[in-house]
């Protein structure tokens, strides 16, 4: 199959919500439609011992909760499917965001109880800054909830995006009975906990058939038609173009946790989702149809397998054919790299390839070799947009609880902070271990993977540091006398890049003022 057909086939996209949103069961329902697993696992409920595919890590399946991004990939309708699971989480908020590079379109998962809640605001606007396609997927409405126009006018106000529903549930909780697919003009009646049959999707070409009142129920299918009329005047008809452009979000109505309007969702998603994109560099555009292999690595974790202590890198192919046992170009460090065992992943199961198209992700066990952000190519030096490191907003000094596990400690610690779910940075005063992320839960990840993974284990000390500010100067002797000058507040990144931690707002403000040579970064990609 030739390089083209191999790229129309690929459909890459990530699924974000705020928490408790059933982003995750919306996953496991995917794939049990893709035929990719048999049955799907319960995420938050403990009487119920099959865990979610996605939630692999044992602090996901305690919490009910996803704290890392999963890939998993499937085939569907001669496609390829390829699904990025993201943490919900804000304090998780930076592995998703990169994610989201990685990714061709988006589905957004929102409560039809709760509406639009604040994680979804950010995540969409990462997406619309990017015009990344959105497909909107309302779930849970076998529970009371939201009236549909209500929410469809609060997700234009609250995510500044325009809506098209292709959708439209006929009641709600005890009195929902199914969707009408304005898309595929099918009735898809609703009957809670079983998997989806050919016979309760009822084609209704017209609504005012006198079929879907014998199917719903007269009362309920006036209401539909009722509002049919209203969502067709209010709202525009779908236009494929204005979806890829980032300008119109179509909109799906379902209950995950039923097998419910999943499947719409799936064929609606098949149709319309983007092909593999362009990536920008530094140096130009990259197109997939190139064909020269070029990606770059969005994420590594440690220990995906316990067991055996495995580090993965995922690589997303950008461009041209990704093939094992062939030697490619490690742009930052320089040298060539031969992969004989890269895999395909369900989760933490995985199976080795021979080769990999633009829009696959790709693991690639890694022995220390890669950072976030890494380009892989075929000799020319890339270097991919739009993966940074955040400045954190919350910082503990590390207390290592076990001096005879020192070199546990230190492997952990710089494993983990490699794969980007926390930074640390080291004070040039006294070499203590500053670690800083951007929400409170991170912590307690990071010492229970401490303890559970490498054996070690510590203790945190609160820190009033305001900021963590990297700094550089068009003179080397200014940023040295800078350092020299701020000792105590200096400390240096895993890159050994110098980092101002500044204890307060007073304290980075009067810095920059006294200091105008010196430049204060927010971001590690400078």
């Amino acid at each position: 199959m030739s390089l083209v057909e191999e790229i129309q086939k690929r459909k890459t996209f990530g699924i974000v919500s705020h928490p408790d949103a059933g982003k995750t069961t919306l996953t496991e329902k995917l794939l049990l439609f893709g035929g990719a697993i048999q049955v799907a696992g319960a995420v938050k409920s403990n009487k119920i011992k099959k865990a979610a595919t996605s939630d692999f890590m044992e602090i996901e399946r305690q919490r009910g909760i996803s704290v890392a991004t999963s890939v998993m990939a499937f085939p569907y309708r001669d496609h390829q499917v390829n699904i990025l699971d993201t943490p919900g989480h804000k304090d998780f908020a930076e592995d998703t965001f990169r994610t989201l590079t990685a990714v061709d379109s988006v589905i957004v998962v929102i409560d039809v109880a709760k509406g639009v809640e604040e994680q979804t605001k950010k995540l969409v606007e990462v997406c619309r800054m990017r015009r990344t396609p959105i497909i909107v997927f309302i779930n849970k409405l076998d529970r009371e909830g939201r009236d549909a126009v209500d929410l469809l006018d609060e997700i234009e106000k609250k995510l500044a995006i325009h809506v098209t529903p292709l959708s439209w549930p006929i009641g709600m909780g005890q009195g929902f009975k199914g969707v009408y697919n304005i898309y595929e003009h099918k009735l898809v009646l609703f009957r809670p906990h079983s998997k989806q049959e050919e016979e309760d999707i009822i084609e209704i070409k017209d609504v005012h058939d006198l079929a879907l009142d014998q199917h719903v129920g007269k009362r309920p299918a006036d209401e539909l038609r009722a509002e049919l009329e209203t969502v067709t005047a209010v709202y525009p008809p779908f236009d494929r173009e204005k979806y890829l452009n980032g300008d119109v979000c179509p909109v799906f109505f379902g209950s995950a946790i039923n097998n419910f309007g999943v499947k719409e969702l799936l064929d609606c998603f098949i149709d319309i989702a983007p092909e593999p994109l362009p990536r920008e560099t530094d140096e130009r555009k990259v197109l997939p149809t190139e064909n020269t292999f070029s990606g770059f690595v969005f994420k590594i974790h440690a220990n995906i397998d316990p067991r055996h202590r495995d580090r993965i890198a995922f690589l997303r192919v950008c461009s041209g054919r990704f093939e094992r046992n062939t030697n490619y170009y490690h742009v930052r460090q320089e040298r060539m790299m031969k992969f004989s065992n890269p895999t395909s992943f369900m989760a933490s199961r995985k199976e080795v390839i021979d080769d990999a198209w633009p829009g696959d992700i790709v693991g690639l066990y890694d022995s220390g070799n890669f950072n976030i952000g890494d380009s892989m190519t075929e000799g020319e030096k890339l270097h991919f947009k739009g993966i940074p490191r955040f400045s954190p907003e919350m910082f503990r000094r590390v207390i290592n609880k076990d001096p005879m596990k020192t070199k546990q400690l230190n492997k952990g610690l710089d494993q983990l902070m490699d794969e980007g779910v926390a930074q640390m940075f080291v004070k040039e005063l006294n070499n203590d271990k500053i670690i800083g992320t951007v929400g409170a839960l991170q912590f307690d990840v990071i010492q229970y993977r401490l303890e559970h993974e490498y054996g070690a284990k510590c203790d945190y000390e609160p820190l009033s540091i305001h900021k963590a500010c990297w700094i550089d100067a068009d003179q080397g002797a200014t940023l040295q006398a800078f350092i020299k000058r701020k000792t105590k507040d200096i400390a240096w990144d895993k890159d050994r890049k110098p980092v101002y931690l500044a204890e307060s707002a007073w304290g980075l403000k009067m810095a920059q003022e006294t200091f105008p040579d010196i430049r204060f970064h927010f971001t590690s990609e400078f």
